[in-house]
């Protein structure tokens, strides 16, 4: 690959910003915690010591500023894989990539990356309301099958492999997993697990409204195999930090779980107390 990028590339804004998060390299810290909900933003950033950056374009908001005295950024990335392709590649691209010249920079800076959102459980031990931390993850998505020399093998997805029984989605999977040094920052959360990533919240997810899922037992099915509980992002913010080396963590608040048909009695604490214990162990 040459070194030089071409406009077509590598898209950038009139101001020279990166083209969907609208961000200078300036714009973010070296800790950047991602939402899904855009509206979730100003509900992190509320516990900064400040607020520095306040950008946005479409559904990616950002604020950056500092806490305890420490730079760190939020930003809300929407819902889906598809969404965390651009996010994880525009946050490389602006600290690894000279945006001027369209050129690498000869050294790397490595991201510490923190999910902060919320889950649903198909284990029916797991407790509504309680933080759980993702240490292996399976995208059901494909999308890492679009990039070259992504690789990763671990007991978690040679048995998963092995034993999943739909043939049709086989070959989309995909496997990644935490960085062990962040995950010692949460190592007190309530559940540690392993996360299965959707490309949908209706069939993928085992719902149905007037089309069939493929299987009523689908998500019985993932935790035989494993599986704790599902979301729609952790798949590709894992396996992509692996492949531009930054270093990724999900905590999910569990607010509701399908087995037992259990949902959080107050969102709206459940969250708070998501943001606050996240925050607490991010900087000290």
């Amino acid at each position: 690959m040459l070194n030089k990028l071409a406009a077509s590339e590598l898209v950038l804004n009139d101001d020279g910003s990166v083209y969907h998060l609208n961000l200078l390299p300036e714009d973010i810290a070296d800790k950047v915690i991602l939402v899904g909900d855009p509206d979730r933003v100003p509900k992190v950033s509320q516990y900064f010591d400040k607020v520095e950056v306040k950008k946005n374009k479409r559904e990616f908001y950002t604020h950056t500023g500092t806490l305890r005295g420490e730079r760190i950024s939020v930003m809300s990335t929407g819902i889906g894989t598809e969404n965390i392709d651009i996010v994880m590649n525009e946050l490389d691209a602006l600290v690894n990539i000279d945006l001027k010249e369209k050129e690498f920079k000869k050294e790397h800076k490595s991201l510490e990356l923190f999910r902060m959102g919320t889950c649903g459980s198909v284990n029916p031990d797991v407790q509504v309301d309680n933080m759980l931390v993702t240490q292996n993850v399976v995208g059901l998505d494909g999308l890492m099958h679009f990039y070259q020399d992504y690789e990763f093998e671990n007991d978690f997805s040679r048995n998963f492999m092995e034993k999943f029984p739909y043939a049709k989605i086989k070959p989309m999977l995909y496997f990644a997993d935490w960085s062990k040094e962040l995950g010692e920052l949460y190592k007190d959360a309530k559940y540690h697990g392993n996360t299965a990533t959707f490309p949908g919240f209706y069939a993928p997810q085992g719902r149905q409204l007037r089309l069939k899922a493929l299987d009523d037992k689908f998500l019985e099915t993932l935790n035989d195999l494993g599986v704790t509980n599902f979301e729609m992002e952790t798949s590709a913010i894992y396996a992509l930090s692996k492949l531009l080396g930054h270093k990724a963590i999900t905590v999910n608040n569990v607010i509701a779980n399908r087995r037992r048909g259990e949902f959080s009695a107050d969102h709206q604490a459940s969250e708070k107390k998501l943001i606050t214990w996240v925050l607490d162990r991010i900087i000290k």
